[in-house]
């Protein structure tokens, strides 16, 4: 499949955010392609392709509507491109969190000896503990996010706090929770 380059301007801009059909068709035509390329090598599933795409669709609109979105026009393939490797990497996140861990504890789960239920009760007694020790807002961040697994515009709205925001209140509470992990499990 041959996709001609094409050079994007303002006005093109301007069109695609103003919602005229034709520029609409344009662009989901044009970067749909690109994207389908990158993506089926990429992803497992046609539906995680289109998932992706659609995404990446999704997101790079709502970035253009939005005041000073697109710093220059020039970029817009660039732009694309790097929102598309964004929701990839989201997804494999996603799928490494998930898919992998229900496998490998049903294989493993089967050949337990009798004594590592003893291991993995003081081990949750660890984990407990190590959680108990954090700030009430830490506990309360990791709960949601990683037990709950709850919808992180949610949680958000809860905290009052934005996403990005949210990604260092996480990141900080796995530190901490780590080191008082680790200080638990040498004792």
């Amino acid at each position: 499949m041959r996709v001609d380059r094409h050079s994007f301007h303002a006005d093109y801009i301007r069109r695609l955010v103003s919602g005229d059909p034709e520029t609409e068709h344009h662009f989901t035509r044009y970067f749909g392609e690109l994207l389908m390329l990158k993506l089926r090598s990429r992803l497992r599933s046609p539906a995680q392709v289109e998932d992706a795409r659609q995404e990446t669709f999704v997101r790079v609109i709502t970035t253009l509507k939005q005041k000073g979105g697109l710093s220059s026009a020039e970029s817009l393939g660039a732009f694309v491109n790097g929102v598309c490797n964004n929701v990839l990497f989201e997804m494999y996140r996603a799928n490494a969190r998930t898919t992998p861990l229900e496998d490998e504890y049903d294989e493993a789960s089967s050949n337990l000896p009798a004594d590592s239920t003893l291991v993995a009760d003081e081990e949750r007694e660890e984990v407990r503990a190590a959680l108990s020790s954090l700030p009430e807002r830490e506990q309360l961040v990791l709960k949601w996010v990683f037990f709950d697994e709850r919808d992180k515009d949610d949680i958000c709205r809860d905290l009052q706090i934005d996403r990005a925001y949210l990604r260092v209140l996480v990141h900080r509470a796995k530190a901490r929770f780590r080191e008082h992990f680790a200080q638990l499990s040498s004792r």
